[in-house]
């Protein structure tokens, strides 16, 4: 009973006292400012791209490459994409001198009789020059590549219709049907929003820098280690404090999300999942910041540590929506993605995602006790890593 009363005391008193900092209250609404802005981003994106008219990524390249055209009859030239090309139309006695000026990119010629030969049903020829060693050549060849195909699929078309003329549908034999979503909209509404989800877990850990690393630096570690608390009530306390303050930002994203039109399902579970997705990423902040000297080694720690953390819970993800493999549920990101996707999933699926988090909270606030409570390590000298793993694992150095 006192063990519970001294941890929770512990907590009480840390997570007043960062309610109470005008710097945290400033953050946590600036963090709230950038959901609401990614969200916005994220819905306009995912409804352009289910448009009809889809989503341009190509940017337009006018004025990029020119090209000399002598087309009399004026079939190619008026499918080549001004977009990507600007055109000069002319009658080809200027173009080569224009071309060794760098007045323009190209010369493209076309058979002066080109729509009687497509009349006679003969072939029409056309002829590009283009200067090698002008690196722009690659776009207008790939725009006359282009313009050509286009060429080539209306008189098709314009054929099998001279042909059939009841058929006047713009495709022949084809019929597209939509089953389910695209795997780009799959990763847009599933996987970017599970990543919104569990984004609060990593925006506090300069709070346990600040908590632990802190007690080292003003010097007030030594009363802590001296109060009749254990190490581990000391860095419980500490841990559930971010917890909360976690939990709390948690539950304000995810009504942030259902207010913007975003569909959670399994509410309840999926926020009970990340916030005890919280412990073990707090414990292994514990631990770094338990070992680090100062603030400045403490971020560079958590830096790297978070880079594997987010590639360990977004990979099996990633993982799950092209395979739907049962190891993909390692993850609790895996298993809140489909809870809030409102997928069926099996208790033992659920009970290995659990497992991982309870597994790796018992380790690391371990560990982290562990190196709490060693007076070389709070006070120094600090011992090596190597030095320290060896003594983990009950390996004795030879004197």
């Amino acid at each position: 009973m006192s063990i519970r009363k001294n941890f929770m005391v512990i907590a009480h008193w840390e997570l007043k006292n960062t309610l109470k900092s005008k710097k945290f209250v400033l953050i946590f609404f600036m963090q709230l400012s950038v959901l609401a802005m990614l969200i916005l981003v994220f819905n306009s994106f995912a409804t352009t791209i289910e448009s009809d008219e889809g989503l341009s990524l190509t940017p337009a390249l006018v004025d990029f490459a020119t090209l000399d055209v002598d087309d009399k009859g004026g079939l190619f030239k008026k499918r080549i994409d001004p977009e990507v090309i600007k055109i000069y139309s002319t009658n080809g006695n200027d173009s080569q001198a224009r071309m060794d000026t760098g007045q323009t990119n190209g010369f493209y010629v076309v058979s002066p009789d080109s729509i009687q030969r497509i009349q006679r049903g003969e072939i029409v020829d056309t002829v590009l020059y283009l200067d090698y060693s002008d690196p722009r050549r690659s776009v207008i060849r790939d725009a006359i590549n282009s313009s050509t195909k286009s060429v080539s699929s209306a008189l098709t078309q314009s054929y099998l219709e001279s042909i059939n003329p009841e058929n006047t549908s713009s495709q022949i034999g084809v019929k597209e049907e939509k089953t389910g979503e695209s795997l780009p909209m799959q990763i847009i509404r599933k996987v970017m929003l599970v990543v919104l989800l569990f984004l609060p877990l990593f925006l506090f850990g300069n709070i346990i820098i600040d908590s632990v690393v802190g007690e080292k630096e003003r010097k007030t570690g030594e009363i802590l280690v001296a109060m009749p608390i254990s190490p581990v009530e000391i860095l419980i306390g500490k841990g559930l404090a971010v917890v909360a303050i976690s939990a709390l930002q948690v539950a304000l994203w995810v009504l942030v999300l259902l207010a913007t039109g975003f569909t959670i399902y399994n509410v309840l579970l999926v926020y009970l999942l990340v916030v005890l997705t919280a412990l073990p990423v707090v414990g292994l902040t514990s631990v770094i910041a338990a070992y680090a000297k100062n603030y400045k080694e403490a971020g560079i720690g958590i830096t790297f540590a978070y880079v594997f953390v987010v590639g360990f819970l977004l990979v099996p993800a990633l993982s799950y929506i092209s395979r739907k493999n049962f190891s993909s549920n390692i993850s609790p990101m895996t298993t809140v993605m489909r809870l809030f996707a409102g997928e069926s999933i099996t208790i033992p699926e659920i009970f290995m995602s659990i497992s991982v988090i309870i597994f790796f909270s018992i380790v690391f606030f371990g560990i982290a006790a562990w190196l709490f409570k060693r007076d070389d390590v709070m006070f120094g000298p600090r011992p090596g890593l190597i030095r320290l793993v060896l003594e983990a694992i009950r390996v004795k150095r030879r004197t």
